[in-house]
């Protein structure tokens, strides 16, 4: 059954766009696109007027293409014209960074945002997902991209764009999330039903919400300093993470490259020729 879930307020002239530039891969590349989604800030829940249209993929090519002596690219890459970015991973590739603990991948198959899909297929690599991402893995992504964000912009105390609160805060809130379900490694992308799942303090949760009415409603939200209520949030989150994950460092599950290899194979004989 094919899977399409557009909400009201994205622009049909940019889903449109979208639309378009899926139709002209799948016949210039002559590939089977199982999942097209939205990735970014629309995605995640925090979108401003302005922001970009980030349609990632993941596609399958021919049969005889993944037997060929020389193999072709795991990417698909379409120029970036204006707010539009489109570009897609070969399911293998996809697979190979989700045992790696690939958050991203993950993101795409849990995306609230989706231009089109097989809904089967996605159901089923959601499962995988849950069967074979390492959690610790998972958590060492979030806190790397964090500490990263926090260091570039919020280490030395002075004014940034507001906006970039945003991306310390999703992967300081993901671990939270990670923390506070040991069972499991498939955290939400939606934010706000990241920040609800892991409980953040009143107090986070109060400052963020007016943060996120606020980047909505705006195409600039200012400068400013880190608040110091979202600091403390981040920072403890991060030192937590580090003290619970990063002494972890399980390359894989047991079994887990053999259920990916499994998945692979059923996928390529029902949609590939």
């Amino acid at each position: 059954m094919s899977l399409r879930v557009i909400p009201e307020f994205m622009d049909g002239t940019a889903v449109a766009q979208v639309d378009a530039r899926l139709q002209a891969i799948r016949q210039s590349h002559k590939v089977e696109v199982l999942l097209a989604i939205e990735s970014g800030s629309r995605a995640w829940g925090f979108p401003s007027p302005d922001s970009d249209y980030d349609c990632l993929f993941i596609f399958l090519r021919k049969r005889q293409d993944y037997l060929a002596l020389f193999s072709k690219r795991d990417v698909i890459e379409t120029p970036l014209e204006g707010e539009m970015d489109v570009n897609g991973w070969d399911l293998k590739k996809a697979l190979k960074l989700l045992l790696k603990g690939n958050a991203v991948v993950i993101e795409w198959l849990t995306s609230p945002i989706v231009y089109e899909g097989e809904e089967q297929f996605r159901l089923e690599a959601i499962q995988l997902a849950r069967e074979i991402a390492e959690r610790s893995l998972v958590a060492r992504h979030y806190l790397h991209l964090g500490t990263r964000q926090r260091n570039v912009y919020f280490s030395d105390g002075k004014e940034v764009a507001l906006k970039k609160i945003f991306y310390a805060l999703r992967p300081a809130a993901a671990l939270r999330w990670l923390r506070l379900h040991p069972g499991g490694a498939v955290a939400p992308m939606h934010f706000p039903t990241l920040m609800a799942e892991s409980e953040v303090p009143s107090a986070v949760g109060e400052l963020v919400f007016e943060l996120t009415e606020r980047k909505a409603k705006t195409r600039e939200l200012g400068k400013g300093a880190l608040p110091r209520v979202i600091a403390e949030f981040i920072d403890s989150e991060f030192n937590l993470a580090e003290k619970i994950f990063e002494k972890d460092r399980i390359p894989a599950k047991a079994g887990a490259v053999e259920k990916a290899e499994k998945f692979f194979l059923a996928t390529l004989a029902r949609f590939s020729c």
